[in-house]
């Protein structure tokens, strides 16, 4: 409210337009339960309430099971202090904040409890115990979080799942069920390495019920119940059950994704299109910019690729990330007139404000048509908060020339401007994780490669290295988690890249050099008929080369006798 106030006094005064700029990340309080240990702990102690009611309504899918005891509960508690180790030993890096380890406990109980549903419904049917164990959605909750969170988070949930489905599922015997679950579990997490388009998902459903179908009759045979059960249910009902499974994945993911607010390379690869209304405007109203962009995004992205980043997030933040130069395309050097260079009628702190100002432009926008939230995260950071050096070593040369003047009595004290460093630095902050460090390193090998003269091998290796080690050197890269080798790595793809960018070309022969030479008539021979045809076509060829008047060279043929004149047509 107070803000507001002060808003429309400025505005009065005629010190303010009255608009407020779009702020990325508002939510102080939610913030803050993303990374408070309090929030971990509700989180775990809801998963664990949520298990003991699955368990009690496992028992009362058939008539006859015991109850849930005390020793049962004990079971559980193992289990859970296992899993609360696990994840805070082994996938820390993962499981980043309390957003990320709700969706892993949310999947984990959706999956007992289609578990539990599945099982309920199924004892209706006339299923022995070992066909009801195979057709239960194993593979739902592992696939889900392999392909949201990668294999290792899915490798994780599969084994969860299991322990935890053996106390849930009591009606099915402990060894038939954790064998069960472990197996589909385990090949639905194996099969969803890079999925990059939804039919893989269907894909992988299938192949979990190719393999769920040939494990029902190993299964039925070893158990020696095949003759119990018709064999059309051991082989179509596992297979249907695998192929509804990739399918419900499929459907489910964008709901995950816009609630919990992840990205799937499925739909990093969506958000690429080139199509989109920013990357239309930037591609007619900055053009430099546009092509800059998308150099950036193969840079990026094959640096990526070498350290086991997220190739599909850099390629697609790296076409948004200087979306703020929509604003004054003009200012920036690959979308200027070289006639008409509008810093010349600037001051240099006033350059640096407009070349700096595009970051928070670029956030605007980005929130103005709902980008994707690291795509706005890369546009913050992929300047960090380093320096416009440009402007800053020409306010100081200014600052120099106008205290000579002031020394040789020109100038007063007064004109002396006030160079402060703060001025001319982005306003940041530092690069958060890999991909935004890739990005803005890309960005700033790209600018540079413009100015290197003959390009070469090492001439681009030696500017690569000289950039990442100012960056380095000015704590831009202290805050993500790039390390040292897999900096090497990115270097080394950067110089890869450029190099096969800007390759020579073999110096093609001239056109004038291999032109067709004119057959030459031997004086002492008379003309045959054709000749005359055949000398005037070689001397208009000859023209075309040498780039003289074809209409002098033409020679004119008679008209014969027999040919009617013009007008008697």
């Amino acid at each position: 409210m107070f803000e507001s106030i002060r808003r429309a006094r400025l505005q009065r005064e005629g010190l303010s337009c009255g608009k407020t700029r779009r702020k990325h990340q508002e939510g102080d309080f939610i913030d803050e339960m993303r990374t408070h240990p309090a929030g971990t702990v509700v989180a775990y102690v809801l998963f664990f309430i949520g298990v003991g009611i699955l368990m009690r309504l496992g028992t009362q899918v058939e008539a006859g099971l015991p109850a849930v005891t005390w020793l049962h509960l004990l079971y559980a508690a193992a289990i859970g202090f296992a899993m609360v180790v696990h994840e805070r030993v082994a996938l820390r890096s993962e499981i980043r904040d309390n957003g990320v380890l709700l969706l892993v406990l949310g999947t984990i109980f959706t999956h007992l409890s289609l578990v539990v549903l599945m099982l309920d419904s199924s004892f209706s049917q006339s299923w022995g115990k070992t066909l009801k164990a195979i057709v239960l959605p194993h593979a739902f909750g592992p696939v889900v979080l392999s392909v949201i969170l990668g294999r290792r988070i899915g490798l994780f949930g599969a084994i969860y799942t299991t322990l935890f489905g053996v106390l849930v599922c009591i009606s099915i015997s402990a060894p038939t069920y954790m064998a069960t679950s472990a197996l589909l579990g385990f090949t639905g997490v194996l099969l969803t390495k890079h999925v990059r388009r939804r039919n893989r998902l269907f894909m992988a459903g299938l192949y979990v019920g190719l393999v769920a179908m040939a494990y029902s009759l190993l299964l039925h045979e070893a158990a020696g119940v095949i003759m119990e059960e018709k064999i059309g249910r051991m082989v179509l009902y596992p297979l249907v059950s695998g192929i509804f499974t990739g399918m419900a994945v499929g459907g489910l993911l964008p709901v995950l994704e816009s609630v919990f607010g992840v990205t799937t390379d499925v739909s990093w690869l969506e958000l690429g299109d080139l199509n989109h209304p920013l990357m239309r405007r930037l591609s007619i109203e900055a053009p430099g910019t546009y092509h800059h962009s998308l150099v950036v995004a193969n840079l990026a992205e094959a640096a990526a690729e070498n350290i086991n980043a997220s190739a599909s997030m850099c390629r697609v933040c790296a076409y948004f990330h200087d979306i703020g130069k929509l604003s004054k395309p003009e200012y920036f050097i690959e979308n200027m007139d070289p006639s008409a260079n509008p810093h010349e009628d600037l001051t240099p702190r006033m350059s640096a404000l407009v070349i700096i100002a595009h970051v928070k432009d670029g956030v605007d926008l980005a929130i103005k048509h709902n980008l994707n939230s690291r795509i706005i995260d890369v546009i913050e950071q992929h300047h960090g908060n380093s320096m416009a050096f440009f402007f800053y070593r020409q306010a100081l040369d200014q600052k120099a020339e106008v205290e000579r003047l002031v020394k040789v009595g020109k100038a007063k004290e007064d004109d002396v401007p006030q160079v402060s460093e703060e001025t001319f630095r982005y306003p940041g902050p530092r690069p958060q994780f890999k991909e935004a460090a890739i990005i803005s390193l890309a960005d700033a090998v790209e600018s540079a490669s413009r100015t290197l003269e003959k390009p070469n091998a090492s001439r681009i290796e030696t500017m690569i290295d000289d950039i990442v080690q100012n960056r380095m050197m000015d704590g831009q890269l202290d805050e993500c988690d790039l390390t040292i080798a897999e900096l090497a790595k990115v270097k080394a793809s950067f110089a890869k890249t450029l190099l096969s960018m800007m390759h020579g070309r073999i110096k093609y022969q001239k056109a004038v050099e291999s032109r067709p030479a004119a057959p030459v008539r031997d004086e002492n021979k008379p003309l045959l008929a054709g000749d005359e045809e055949t000398m005037a076509s070689a001397k208009i060829v000859e023209a075309s080369f040498t780039g003289g008047p074809a209409n002098d060279l033409t020679v004119k043929k008679p008209r014969s006798r027999k040919s009617p004149p013009a007008s008697a047509a």
